[in-house]
């Protein structure tokens, strides 16, 4: 009993030392917790610009730690999976942090549409799932929502705007109009363009431990539409609860604070919710 008290003791002064206190911030932000602002209206109305949150690191297993703002790990990743711990896959749904294939430094934040095995067709003002469990697990997936027959598969078309509020398109000038003119100038693209009896579309199926991932504001989101799927080595966890939140007035979202993604999704569904911008 003694013993216990006495290695309390000192586990308490070491808190409370500038040593333990860096240890103890670092091992939270490496496996618990780190910080992270939103920077763009990619996913707009769902979360905004200048929401700064908590993101959980460890809704995924524990992402492979690495040290804040210069970006360099501190484990070797033996695995090649960028995690010390496995842990569940991005669910379809979800809103995700990770990092961008392309340079790991930075991190997105993007709602997961598909995952491994899954089809999907993009068309103006369209995302179109087929599931990898084949037509008649859609309903189970997604829910109620509309379907249409495309080459002999059913697809479930917009299945995330009925449950998740803030998906949304704008009138005029687009996504698709984008990866067009992507095509147009040689540029590459992840998506196969292909044409159907109904419209033409955009075309991926999606690998084994990849993630397709694209914001609510669909046409203004750079996403996995114009770079490409995201291996699970990228993933680093889920949005976790709002701590602060201002626009670009610097006026303070008081209704944000304190609230959870989850939450406010809860409330955007039900309408009791301030749309803010």
């Amino acid at each position: 009993m003694e013993r216990s008290i006495n290695l309390l003791k000192k586990l308490y002064h070491f808190s409370n030392s500038w040593t333990g206190t860096i240890i103890i911030v670092l091992l939270i932000i490496f496996f618990v917790a780190q910080a992270f602002v939103i920077p763009s209206g990619s996913m707009k109305s769902t979360m905004l610009i200048g929401d700064h949150l908590f993101v959980k690191k460890f809704a995924y297993g524990v992402s492979t730690p690495r040290i804040p703002w210069i970006e360099v790990p501190i484990m070797t990743d033996f695995d090649d999976n960028g995690h010390v711990i496995e842990g569940e896959r991005p669910k379809r749904g979800d809103i995700v942090i990770f990092r961008f294939p392309e340079d790991e430094r930075i991190h997105y934040v993007k709602r997961c549409v598909a995952v491994g095995g899954d089809e999907v067709l993009f068309a103006k003002q369209k995302l179109l799932i087929h599931p990898k469990e084949g037509d008649d697990a859609i309903e189970e997936i997604f829910g109620d929502v509309e379907t249409m027959e495309i080459a002999g598969k059913r697809w479930a078309i917009n299945p995330y705007a009925k449950k998740h509020v803030g998906v949304q398109y704008e009138d005029g000038h687009g996504s698709f109009e984008q990866m067009i003119q992507y095509l147009q100038y040689s540029q590459n693209l992840p998506m196969q363009p292909v044409k159907t009896e109904q419209f033409d579309a955009f075309y991926a199926k999606i690998d084994d431990d990849n993630f397709f991932m694209v914001g609510d504001n669909r046409d203004h989101s750079n996403d996995s539409r114009f770079w490409g799927q995201v291996p699970y080595k990228y993933i680093v966890g889920k949005p976790w609860f709002i701590y602060f939140s201002w626009d670009d007035d610097y006026k303070i979202r008081w209704s944000r604070i304190g609230k959870s993604i989850d939450t406010i999704e809860e409330e955007m569904q039900s309408g009791n919710f301030t749309r803010e911008f």
